[in-house]
């Protein structure tokens, strides 16, 4: 009898293997508009981006498929985090998909799709983070996601 070769370790992308990915969906009190322009203008962006309080925040935007974001901040333990992207695909007031890379892990690229919603007189958020490397980093990202979009709740509204 002969015995099978080991069945191979599933790829991410592979068809039947599973890349952990997060949803998060926040109502804002704000129109599509205004949430459009504070992730795709760069000095907005850094008014609200990262979890918890920053400082010495900064954004590089070239908002255009192919084109390349940046967004560093100091966190409050001093700790600097760094990470950016290229667009994928950009449609104004709507939807916006990016690569997302930390500079301390460049080979982990993942990739984020913020889509907006008219919702009554505010917007539906809906931001799709997905190609985790692993369910560590997911959950790390679901933790700073919720943190990071509750600042961008209150950019928005008009509370920051």
């Amino acid at each position: 009898m002969l015995a099978e070769p080991p069945p191979e370790a599933p790829q991410p992308d592979a068809p039947g293997s599973i890349v952990p990915s997060l949803t998060l969906k926040k109502r804002l009190k704000a129109p599509p508009a205004r949430v459009w322009a504070a992730w795709t203008q760069p000095a907005q962006l850094a008014a609200w981006f990262g979890p918890g309080p920053t400082r010495d925040a900064h954004a590089e935007i070239d908002l255009r498929v192919g084109g390349r974001f940046l967004a560093r901040f100091t966190g409050e333990t001093g700790e600097q985090h760094q990470v950016g992207g290229h667009y994928q695909e950009i449609v104004p007031e709507q939807r916006l998909v990016f690569t997302w890379a930390w500079h301390s892990t460049p080979e982990r690229v993942s990739r984020v799709t913020v889509t907006l919603k008219p919702d009554g007189a505010g917007t539906l958020l809906t931001l799709l983070h997905e190609k985790f490397a692993d369910t560590t980093a997911r959950d790390n990202h679901g933790r700073g996601w919720s943190g990071t979009l509750a600042k961008l709740v209150a950019y928005v509204e008009g509370a920051a």
